[in-house]
C-alpha cells in the first residue's frame, strides 16, 4: 500500500458518478437530477455511509452526483435486540435458563454478554449486536448500480438487445472516488475515469485524474454542467444582447429553464424578422418563436414588439452568422404560415365557422364541440340569471357561449393550438363583434394554469364557469374521473379554476344547482352511467379537496378548514366567510367558551330523535334559564345570517357558556322519563344545530390555535 493511499483511507474523499447519455429532451433534466439527488441521500444514509455533501449537475448529455468528504468506511453498526423477560432468562438462584442460552446462541453472543434494561414494568435480558463497517470502496459499485437503475422517465428508452431502459441510451459512465476508480458495470459498460466534453467543441475524450478535476475539465472542455450557473448565464447574455438592440425580454421562467436543459454551453444571439410582421397580433408571432423555437422575444420601450429575437446556441460565439442566418431563415418561414393562416381565416366571420363545429369531437361518448356550445348557451342562460346579469350582459354572454370554440377549425389553431381563446378574441374583434364578446370568449379559457389571470368581465366569468363544469360534469357522468396522478382532462386544474373565479367575484352559487344545470343538458342525449345524485356526491367530494387546498395555500389552519367544510361549502364565498370569521374567533378568549359549550351539547345532541323543545316540558329553573338564553341568541342569529356576520354569531353562541354550565351542573339529561329525556337532548341539539351553522368544531384539535 502506497503513503498515499494510505492517507486517502484515513481521511474523507470526493465521489463522482457521471452518467453520459444521447441527448435527452428537456423536460427530463431536472426532475431526473432531483431524483438522483434524493436517492442518493436516502441510500448513504442508509448504507451509514456519512458525506458533508451531496449535489448533482446535469446537461443534455449527462447527469453528474458529486459527492463532498464522503467517509471511507461505514459507521460501525450497534443493535439491541430484546430478549426474554429476566424472570424467565434466569432461574431464582440467578444462573441461565434455556431461554437465556438459546437467546445468546441465535444472537452469536454470550451469555454473559447480555445486558438487562427495564421496559415499562418489566426488565428483559437485550443482546448487543456489534458489526463492523465495511470499506465505502466496497460498497459503492452497489451503491452506482442502485442509483442508475432507480432513476424514472416519462418515456424510458430500450436499446439494442439490452433489457436496460434508460431516458436515451448510455454511452459512458464514470465512478471516481477521490483519485481511484471505483468499477462496476452497467447497460454493457464499463465505469471508469473517462468522460465526454461539448459534442461538436471537444474533439478527445477526457481522463480524469481525480473527482474534484471534473468540473475544470468541463469548463475548458465547453460544458457548463451547473445548473443554476448556466441558468444565470442564459439570462444574463439575452438581456445583454436584448439591450444592445434597444429592447427588453420579458421574463418567462418556463423558457428559461427549457432552453437552459437544451445547451451545454450558452451563447446567446439576436436575428431578426421582416417588420411588416408586426401587423399581426403579438400572440400569433409570439408563439412560433417561444413555444415552437424557443426564442426570447424581444419588446421595446412601450412593452410592443420589436422586430427581433434571441436565439441561445449552443456553442461559442464562432460562426455566429452562418448560426443567426439559420434561425432567421427557420423563423421566416413559421411568420410566413402564420401571415397566410390569418389572412385565410379573416375571409369568413367567424360566426360561419361555427356549424363546422358539428364535425369536431368533443368527447367520444359526449358528442360533437357544437352540441358542447349548445349545452354552454343554456348553462350560460342559468348563471346570467343567477348572478343578476343585466339584459346587455346576457345578451353578451349568449353570443359569446355561440362563438367560444369557433376558433378551433380556424388554419391558425389548427396549426397552434396554444392560440385557442386568443384567435377566437382577435378573429371576433375583426369581423364585427363587439369588445364584450370577443373578451368574453377568450376569457372563458381562464385560468389556464396556476396563477394565471381569472375572467374580469362578468360574461367572461360566466362562460368560464360554464365551459368548465360542463367538462367536469360530462366526464364525471360517464365514469371518467382522476385518479392518482392520472387527469387526462385536467379536471382538477378546471375545478380550481371554477373555485378562484367564485371566490374572487364572491357569487352566491350554489355547487348542487350548479352540478344539477349541467347534467340536466346531458339527459336524454347521451348515456350517462351515474344517476344527478351520484353525480353531485362525486363532485362535491372532488371540490372539497380542492377548497381545502385553496384554504390551505391561503394560511388558515387545517383543522378550521376541516371544521368548516364539515358543515357545508355549497356556497363557496359563504364558505370562505366563516374560515375567516372562525380563525379570527379562535383568538377571542371567549372561544374556549363556545368550544365547551359545543362539544358538551354536540356529544348529547348526537342521541337527540326530536329537534324542538316542548317550553311546556322544561321542569327546572336552568333548563327554562338556558331555553330562553338560547332563543335569544336564535332571534340575534337570524339577523346575523342574513348578514353573514358570522363572527359576532360565534361571539353571541360563546355567551350560552355559562347558562350551559348550570343546566348540566343541575339537570340529568338521560332520564328515564322518556319526554323529559327527548325534550332535554333536543334543546342540547338546537344550541348544537345553531353552531353547526359555521362549523363543526368536533373537528377542532388545537384549542390553543
Amino acid at each position: 500500500m502506497t503513503v498515499n493511499r494510505a492517507i486517502e483511507q484515513e481521511h474523507s474523499l470526493d465521489y463522482l458518478l457521471e452518467i453520459g447519455v444521447e441527448e435527452m429532451p428537456a423536460r427530463f433534466l431536472e426532475p431526473a437530477l432531483k431524483e438522483l439527488k434524493e436517492k442518493a441521500d436516502a441510500v448513504f444514509t442508509e448504507q451509514r455511509i456519512s458525506f458533508k455533501g451531496i449535489k448533482t449537475y446535469g446537461t443534455p448529455r449527462r447527469l453528474a452526483l458529486f459527492v463532498e468528504g464522503l467517509a471511507m468506511n461505514q459507521t460501525p453498526l450497534e443493535m439491541e435486540v430484546k430478549g426474554p423477560a429476566v424472570k424467565v432468562a434466569f432461574k431464582p438462584d440467578g444462573t441461565p435458563s434455556r431461554a437465556a442460552e438459546g437467546f445468546a446462541r441465535g444472537q452469536g453472543v454470550t451469555v454473559a454478554e447480555l445486558i438487562k434494561k427495564q421496559v415499562g414494568h418489566v426488565e428483559y435480558v437485550f443482546a448487543v449486536r456489534r458489526e463492523a463497517g465495511k470499506p465505502v470502496r466496497d460498497v459503492l459499485p452497489e451503491i452506482a448500480v442502485t442509483l442508475i437503475s432507480g432513476l424514472h422517465f416519462p418515456k424510458p428508452m430500450r436499446w439494442g438487445s439490452l433489457e436496460v431502459r434508460f431516458a436515451r441510451p448510455i454511452r459512458w459512465l464514470v465512478s471516481l472516488l477521490g483519485s481511484e476508480v471505483v468499477e462496476f458495470e452497467f447497460a454493457g459498460l464499463k465505469a471508469g475515469r473517462t468522460t465526454c466534453g461539448h459534442r461538436f467543441l471537444s474533439k478527445e475524450p477526457i481522463v480524469l485524474s481525480t473527482a474534484r478535476e471534473y468540473f475544470d475539465q468541463m469548463r475548458s472542455n465547453y460544458v457548463m454542467v451547473d445548473l443554476e450557473e448556466r441558468k444565470a448565464a442564459i439570462w444574463r447574455q439575452v438581456q445583454e444582447v436584448a439591450a444592445s438592440v434597444g429592447g427588453a425580454v420579458e421574463e418567462n421562467e418556463d423558457l428559461l429553464n427549457e432552453v437552459n436543459n437544451l445547451v451545454e454551453y450558452p451563447t446567446a444571439l439576436v436575428g431578426e424578422f421582416s417588420r411588416d410582421y408586426l401587423r399581426l397580433p403579438k400572440e400569433v408571432l409570439v408563439t412560433p418563436m417561444r413555444e415552437h423555437q424557443r426564442y426570447f422575444p424581444v419588446v421595446g420601450p412601450g412593452g410592443g414588439l420589436l422586430p427581433k429575437f434571441i436565439a441561445v446556441k449552443n456553442g461559442t460565439e464562432d460562426h455566429l452568422d452562418i448560426v443567426r442566418a439559420g434561425n432567421e431563415k427557420v423563423l421566416r418561414a413559421r411568420l410566413a404560415d402564420a401571415n397566410f393562416f390569418y389572412e385565410e381565416d379573416l375571409k369568413e366571420p367567424l360566426a360561419e365557422k361555427v356549424p363546422a363545429l358539428k364535425k369536431v369531437v368533443f368527447q367520444e361518448n359526449l358528442g360533437t364541440i357544437y352540441d358542447k356550445i349548445e349545452r354552454l348557451g343554456v348553462l350560460a342562460e342559468f348563471l346570467g340569471k343567477v348572478l343578476n346579469a343585466g339584459e346587455q350582459e346576457l345578451k353578451h354572454v349568449r353570443r359569446a357561449a355561440y362563438l367560444a370554440k369557433a376558433d378551433l377549425v380556424t388554419n391558425m389553431v389548427y396549426e397552434f393550438p396554444e392560440l385557442q381563446g386568443y384567435m377566437g378574441r382577435e378573429y371576433a374583434g375583426r369581423t364585427g363583434e363587439e369588445k364584450a364578446v370577443a373578451l368574453a370568449i377568450y376569457e372563458h379559457y381562464l385560468p389556464r394554469f396556476a396563477g394565471d389571470s381569472l375572467p374580469s368581465s362578468l360574461p367572461g366569468q360566466i362562460l368560464s364557469i360554464s365551459d368548465k363544469i360542463d367538462n367536469i360534469t360530462g366526464c364525471f357522468a360517464i365514469g371518467i374521473q382522476p385518479s392518482g396522478s392520472q387527469d387526462p382532462y385536467a379536471l382538477r386544474r378546471q375545478a380550481l379554476g371554477i373555485c378562484h373565479i367564485i371566490l374572487e367575484g364572491q357569487f352566491d352559487l350554489s355547487l348542487e344547482h350548479l352540478v344539477e344545470a349541467a347534467y340536466r343538458c346531458y339527459e336524454g342525449k347521451v348515456e350517462l352511467k351515474l344517476s344527478l345524485e351520484e353525480v353531485q356526491e362525486d363532485i362535491a367530494e372532488f371540490f372539497k379537496q380542492r377548497l381545502k387546498g385553496i384554504f390551505s395555500d391561503r394560511g388558515f389552519s387545517y383543522d378550521t378548514v376541516d371544521a368548516v367544510l364539515a358543515s357545508g361549502f355549497q356556497y363557496f364565498s359563504d364558505t370562505l366567510l366563516r374560515v375567516q370569521a372562525l380563525t379570527d374567533f379562535r383568538q377571542d378568549p371567549a372561544f374556549g367558551d363556545l368550544l365547551t359549550a359545543y362539544i358538551r351539547a354536540n356529544n348529547l345532541a348526537k342521541k337527540a330523535t326530536a329537534f324542538r323543545p316542548d317550553p311546556s316540558l322544561l321542569q327546572e329553573s336552568s333548563e327554562e334559564k338556558l331555553y330562553q338564553a338560547l332563543a335569544g341568541v336564535q332571534e340575534q342569529a337570524r339577523v346575523l345570517l342574513e348578514q353573514r356576520n358570522y363572527r359576532a354569531l360565534l361571539a353571541a353562541i360563546a355567551t350560552l357558556q355559562q347558562p350551559l354550565d348550570h343546566f348540566f351542573n343541575s339537570v340529568m339529561v338521560m332520564v328515564e322519563d322518556e319526554k323529559l329525556r327527548t325534550n332535554r337532548l333536543a334543546l342540547l341539539a338546537e344550541l348544537a344545530a345553531l353552531v353547526q351553522r359555521v362549523a363543526d368544531l368536533s373537528k377542532i384539535v388545537n384549542e390553543s390555535k
